[in-house]
Parts: structure tokens; sequence; C-alpha cells
């Protein structure tokens, strides 16, 4: 199966492990698609998500090598795939260039040019692990389809927050495999899986984290059952009533807060 990988920085975490774990189950990318790093949008979006501050320890961490072992790793639960030799994968160049797979850089995935180097590859299947919200043209190029792992229960959790929508609405938090389709988390379902370590989690941002490594693992899964025919989509139901959330307001994100720290006290009474 011809495999192209979408991603929105050179330097994704999420990108690079999930291009590693498909490698290992056998299924080299034949390319690999980035927006730009130093795009004004992108590193807005990384600010407002994690701050200066992280933000620029992030790219320390990317652009410099350290001394010995390996590199400072955001998420955690990436760094087991991200390990390598004596140190850590710190970008798509260099997990392209260790499995032997062209990297292309640009500024808009949706752009002509974009397209006309996805025909080239002329792949089955686009596994999309961050980037611009991809416009029809993009999404006839595969075979197959796009795949992405959203970090929620479809159809009960389309749109953004998910994780901490989840916990509000008392809907198990997990993740789901689709296709990408025009609309907003509206594609077929190929595979939905609920996260079983929930109890487990500090914070918000490390069960987003859990998750994201989560499904880095499940979409492993799903591409080797397409590439053997034993998997098959799903559509959608209920798309009539609209479940799109959108970001979510601090005092709700709080009420989010205390429902992981009630079902992380929950779980130390019964094992206590």
């Amino acid at each position: 199966m011809r495999i192209v990988i979408l991603c929105s920085s050179v330097y994704s975490e999420t990108a690079s492990a999930m291009t590693v774990r498909l490698a290992e189950l056998g299924h080299v990318p034949v390319g690999a698609l980035s927006l730009s790093t130093l795009s004004s949008r992108t590193m807005l979006r990384k600010i407002g998500q994690w701050g200066v501050r992280e933000v620029a320890l992030y790219a320390r961490a990317k652009l410099i090598p350290s001394g010995n072992g390996p590199g400072r790793v955001r998420n955690p639960y990436l760094q087991p795939l991200l390990k390598h030799e004596d140190g850590t994968f710190r970008s798509m160049r260099e997990v392209s260039a260790f499995y032997g797979f062209p990297l292309a850089v640009c500024k808009d995935q949706n752009a002509p040019d974009s397209i006309s180097q996805l025909r080239t590859w002329s792949p089955d299947l686009i596994v999309f692990t961050g980037g611009n919200i991809l416009r029809q043209p993009l999404l006839e190029v595969p075979r197959l389809g796009v795949l992405n792992a959203h970090l929620g229960l479809l159809p009960e959790v389309r749109g953004m927050a998910s994780p901490e929508w989840s916990l509000l609405n008392h809907v198990p938090v997990g993740i789901t495999i689709h296709y990408i389709d025009a609309g907003i988390d509206a594609g077929p379902i190929l595979q939905r899986y609920e996260f079983p370590d929930v109890a487990a989690c500090e914070s918000l941002s490390d069960l987003r984290n859990r998750l994201i490594a989560f499904g880095v693992e499940k979409i492993g899964e799903v591409v080797s059952a397409l590439d053997r025919g034993t998997i098959s989509a799903t559509p959608q139901s209920d798309l009539r009533e609209d479940r799109q959330f959108f970001v979510m307001h601090e005092w709700l994100q709080a009420r989010a807060v205390e429902r992981l720290t009630r079902t992380r006290s929950a779980a130390v009474t019964v094992n206590g």
C-alpha cells in the first residue's frame, strides 16, 4: 500500500512517531508533505496552545542536538517510538532520511503545487497528522481516502477540545479512526476505541498526550487492516443533529479538570 503523511511541521513529534510506527509495521511512506515550520500561522497556533516559553524550549530541543542521550520530547508517551540508536528522531527530515522517502515542504497543503506533488506519489492512502483544513481536490487524490485519528468518539464528540468535552458530557474518552471528508469530523468511521487509562492521567495535557500516543498505535492497526482488506468504513449516523464542539471556555475547562480528578480519586479508592 502506498502511503503519504501530511504534517503541520517538519518538527512534528506526532508525525515523526506515526511514520516510525507505520514503518515498523511494514508501511514505509512513499512521501511526506509538511507545512513550513516558519510560517506565521503555525507559530501563532503553537504559541496559543503552549505559550511562548514552551515553544522556545521545544524549538531549542529540535534545532540544537543534545550532547548525550535522548533529546527532549514534549510528549513523553511518544518517546519509545522516537528513540533512535543513541538519540532521538528530532524531525521528519531525520525520519525520512533514515527510511529513505522524500519530504516536501509547502505553505498550503491545498495549493495546486501541493496537489501536484501528492499526485506524483500516487498514494492509496494519506495519513493526516496535522495542517490545513483539507479541501475536496486534496481529498480526492488518494485511492482509499485521507485517514485521521480524532481524539474523541464520533459522532458524539466532534470538533475542538474533544477530551475535555467528553469528560463534561459523560461520553467515554477515546479516539476514532475515520476518513476525512468535507465536513467537520463527519467522515466514515473505520474504528472507535475507548481509552482505558483515563484514571491514570494527572492533568488534561497528560490525558491529551496519552491519547495522541494511543491514536498513533491504533492508526497503525487500522492501516494494517486496510492493507489486508479486513476492515471497511461505516458512514456516521446522527449527522443531522449538530454535535460539533468548539474551543472550551476556561470555566468549563476547570469543570473538566474536576471530572478528571474525580475519576482519578474513584480509581484510587477502588484500588486502595
